[in-house]
């Protein structure tokens, strides 16, 4: 067996033939491709990752939404420290938690309207799960069909991934098959589905689509949409797993819009970065006909790890550093200036970059199709196979961003095109200018050197 120390002095080499051996071998390609195999994180604070030969990574990646705080913030660290020096305890399934009834009581209050039932999980999936499950129940078994946008993402696991509209993940599942699915933003779609199809009882959202590339949708169609659930009686499920907890400038990303959904979920950032948690809230006339009985409290009730005293505890501080320290509002800030220097770095290379789009800091920079940024010449030949080249300029960017400048980007699910950008909501602007300045001078080299470039880094 493998010791914690030997772990920790592991190498690369050691690393990847695990990885291979007992994980999953068709990841390192991409992996490779990207030249994420060459690292070795030896720790990680506040917007940096540091590797083994002590080079500090600046972090404009976050987990997909997941660190908030940044790495290991120090309350948060203390917190679980004292925790665990003073032996309380963890799993309380035959009796009540001080810790989870803290924490859910934390989330009502950050919560608009009645949205104040909570259960607790360990994963954005899982939390979706129960938000699903939740609606269902509630909106009767008259109404069982669930409506879900295009280009969504809500999770892997096998209930959610019937409304997770990608094939790659669907691979070849049997999924559930009460499901209607819409253009995202279409609220006539909506309309007409919810005027033709009386057992549609549930719709589910993101308030922001990550994977579908950072793709939003105006004030008027969230108002439209509550609406239309209203006067057909449709339960509205908004996913903010990803977009919530502050990303985007408000705690729920729907927020901006002035409407409240029926029920609501979020995890990533939920436990501060440093434990896994998932919470789905739902108006308490919801959940109430859920399971508001005796003889139905049990249908769903928490999962043996949901709401751990460890993880509630992180959870608690966590919430408590978002509002004492301003993140929320560090959010909308910084994210508009990220937003403003990568609009100056748009017009400078026009044909390089496509569109840049989002809110707070949940940003996507989306580049040209690859024939759209070479001489007008080449353009028809290269066209036909802009499909099949989809993503590869995004990558070589994100694949030259960490071996040349220190800055790791994550990309998106859908739109290959796509780089994501979601640093930790402790961001500054000095650290935007940093960014800024690195893809700056990477997009000033040109198409034909970045490409250059990106082989030699395959080649090394």
């Amino acid at each position: 067996m493998i010791t914690v120390e030997e772990a920790k002095a592991m190498d690369v080499a050691r690393m990847t033939d695990l990885f291979k051996a007992h994980m999953n071998p068709g990841q390192l390609h991409f992996m490779k491709l990207l030249g994420f195999h060459k690292i070795k994180v030896e720790r990680a604070e506040g917007m940096h990752y540091i590797d083994q030969n002590g080079r500090k990574i600046l972090d404009f990646f976050g987990g997909f939404g997941s660190l908030a705080f940044g790495h290991n913030h120090p309350r948060l660290l203390e917190a679980r420290k004292r925790f665990q020096e003073e032996k309380r305890h963890e799993i309380a399934i035959a009796f009540m938690s001080q810790y989870q009834a803290a924490f859910t009581h934390n989330l009502a209050a950050c919560s608009p309207g009645d949205l104040d039932m909570v259960f607790l999980g360990s994963s954005g999936s899982e939390a979706m799960e129960a938000a699903v499950k939740v609606a269902e129940r509630a909106a009767g078994p008259r109404k069982p069909k669930v409506v879900y946008a295009e280009n969504s993402f809500h999770g892997k696991t096998k209930g959610v991934l019937s409304i997770t509209d990608g094939s790659l993940y669907r691979g070849e599942f049997r999924l559930v098959e009460n499901t209607v699915r819409v253009p995202f933003g279409d609220i006539d779609a909506i309309e007409h589905a919810f005027r033709s199809d009386p057992a549609i009882g549930t719709i589910v959202l993101e308030t922001v689509q990550g994977g579908g590339g950072i793709i939003t949708a105006p004030t008027e169609f969230w108002r439209k949409l509550r609406a239309l659930c209203d006067k057909y009686g449709v339960l509205w499920v908004a996913d903010e797993v990803q977009c919530g907890y502050g990303r985007t400038g408000r705690f729920y990303a729907f927020e901006h819009h002035g409407v409240v959904p029926d029920v609501t979920a979020l995890a990533k950032s939920l436990g501060g970065g440093k434990t896994a948690m998932g919470a789905m809230i739902a108006r308490r006339e919801v959940f109430t006909k859920a399971y508001g009985t005796p003889k139905t409290a049990m249908i769903h009730a928490p999962a043996t790890f949901g709401g751990m005293g460890e993880a509630c505890v992180t959870s608690i501080e966590a919430l408590n550093v978002l509002y004492d320290e301003g993140l929320i509002d560090n959010a909308a800030s910084t994210g508009a200036y990220l937003l403003e220097r990568l609009q100056t770095l748009q017009a400078k290379y026009p044909k390089i970059i496509k569109e840049v789009r989002g809110q707070g800091l949940m940003v996507g920079l989306e580049f040209q199709d690859f024939s759209q940024t070479l001489p007008m010449v080449l353009r028809p030949m290269v066209a036909m196979l802009d499909d099949k080249l989809k993503g590869s300029l995004s990558g070589f960017v994100g694949a030259l961003l960490l071996r040349d400048y220190d800055v790791l980007v994550a990309f998106t699910e859908y739109n290959r095109n796509v780089i994501r950008l979601e640093p930790p909501l402790i961001c500054t602007a000095e650290h935007v200018d940093t960014f800024i300045a690195t893809l700056d001078d990477l997009l000033g080299r040109g198409i034909v050197a970045i490409v250059k470039d990106f082989v030699k880094s395959q080649m090394g």
